[in-house]
């Protein structure tokens, strides 16, 4: 018989009647054994325990029309008719959330320990994704100021309510399971965990989101003594994509002095892959120059052409991890003061080998567009790549309308793998491909303008 509490409410321990004074957490039920007549006239005496009672439940042997109405007035939950009494019941229901308590703390330690090796393979935005698959929800980590850090499973609502929620104000959306996990302490705050779950073990989730918040807090106030590397190493990069002397020059000083190099790009659809560490490895096993560096979750880099099968080896024989394979572009050799075009065609390989799930493509291995391109004049390829010129940032980069193209070209046109794809709603992906119909003048119903649209994307490189 309940009259207060959802059947679902989890169990965090059990008390005689005449022990029971508070109800420790207002969210979890306390199982209360005891005579009856003991109950009731606490239930009718007012104090500390005529306060606490209805919020716990009564388990008894007993059950009777009198004993139910006296618990129906007081608004008290009740479990009656039960086949053990007195000692027995008691020690019974305490074994039952000891075992409970045990699984759920061997979970939590499981679960910890799983959370601590991801931690030094992907940092922080690895245990948030894997946080969010163990609790079986979505996860959100701010900053102190309600910036996003890291999230995973988490849509652009969740993201917004989770932020609210962290600085105390209303929620959009009403999100079962909703969680918030300081990171730091109050007088030196790094952040918030937000998580939301929906799985029926809330206490599991609280208890595993509690620890991660205390590895975040660690790993956001550890210093990453190769930041200015990565910086560093990514300027290079860039330096020898623009070409000539300059480029020529740095490659001399880096050790590398072949007069062609092989662009490649190497990606995965997951984080739990350390990319780095494993191109290093490569790197040493083949005695090439580390000219490589990550950018947006890729790594991309240059490597002498006589290595380049090599590498793609390697990559191939990679064991996946979690059903996850590392994926490579390879380029076509280009001269070493115009490296550009090779590492325009290693993304673009790179780009084929995720959609296709292939582990390695080299951009040779892709003729229907090369030929295509390489059979266009100059007045031909600037025409094409002049159709994108509306989607792409003054600065070069490629916005979300280019990446929505890209995705729904890639995903032949169907808009809820496209959206999936791109973490949107259809109507954000239907709205941006009208858009972009409205900027080039392509009707991408039309296949002839989907493949034009194809083409440019090559051209253009994105």
């Amino acid at each position: 018989m309940t009259a207060r509490l959802p059947e679902r409410t989890p169990v965090d321990g059990i008390a005689h009647v005449e022990a029971l004074v508070v109800i420790g957490n207002p969210d979890y039920a306390t199982l209360v054994t005891g005579d009856r007549e003991v109950l009731l006239t606490a239930l009718t005496t007012p104090g500390p325990a005529s306060n606490a009672l209805p919020g716990a439940v009564f388990v008894s042997p007993e059950d009777d029309a009198e004993l139910r109405s006296a618990l129906a007035r007081h608004g008290m939950t009740a479990i009656l008719g039960t086949r053990l009494s007195g000692t027995a019941l008691h020690s019974s229901l305490l074994a039952l959330i000891a075992d409970d308590r045990a699984a759920a703390d061997r979970l939590v330690t499981a679960g910890m320990n799983v959370l601590t090796q991801v931690a030094r393979r992907g940092g922080v935005t690895a245990v948030i994704a894997e946080l969010a698959r163990r609790i079986d929800g979505w996860a959100v980590l701010l900053d102190a100021h309600g910036q996003v850090i890291a999230s995973a499973g988490a849509g652009r609502l969740h993201v917004s309510d989770a932020a609210a929620f962290a600085l105390g104000r209303p929620v959009r959306v009403r999100h079962d399971g909703l969680q918030l996990h300081r990171v730091g302490s109050e007088q030196d705050l790094a952040g918030s965990l937000v998580i939301a779950t929906r799985s029926s073990r809330t206490s599991h989730a609280r208890d595993l989101s509690s620890l991660a918040a205390a590895l975040f807090d660690l790993l956001l106030r550890s210093h990453d003594p190769t930041l200015t590397e990565h910086l560093g190493r990514g300027a290079l990069i860039d330096i020898l994509v623009d070409g000539g002397q300059r480029a020529e020059a740095l490659l001399h000083r880096w050790g590398v002095h072949e007069r062609t190099l092989t662009a490649f790009e190497v990606g995965t659809r997951t984080r739990t892959i350390d990319l780095e560490r494993l191109l290093r490895r490569w790197f040493d096993e083949l005695g090439a120059e580390h000219v490589f560096a990550a950018d947006h979750g890729h790594i991309r880099g240059f490597v002498r052409d006589d290595l380049a099968a090599g590498l793609l080896d390697r990559v191939r024989s990679f064991s996946p991890v979690a059903g996850m394979r590392v994926h490579i572009g390879v380029g076509d050799p280009a001269p070493v003061g115009a490296l550009s075009r090779t590492a325009t065609q290693a993304h673009q390989a790179l780009d084929a080998a995720l959609e296709d799930g292939r582990p390695g493509v080299r951009y040779a291995e892709l003729p229907s567009v090369e030929l295509v391109l390489s059979a266009l004049g100059a007045a031909a390829q600037g025409q094409l790549a002049g159709l994108l010129e509306p989607l792409v940032q003054p600065s070069g980069a490629s916005g979300d309308l280019a990446r929505t193209l890209r995705v729904f070209l890639a995903e032949n046109g169907a808009h809820r793998a496209s959206a999936a794809r791109l973490g949107i709603h259809r109507q954000t992906l239907v709205a941006r491909i009208r858009r972009v119909e409205a900027l080039t003048g392509l009707a991408l119903e039309r296949a002839d303008d989907r493949a034009v649209a194809w083409l440019a994307l090559r051209e253009y490189g994105l």
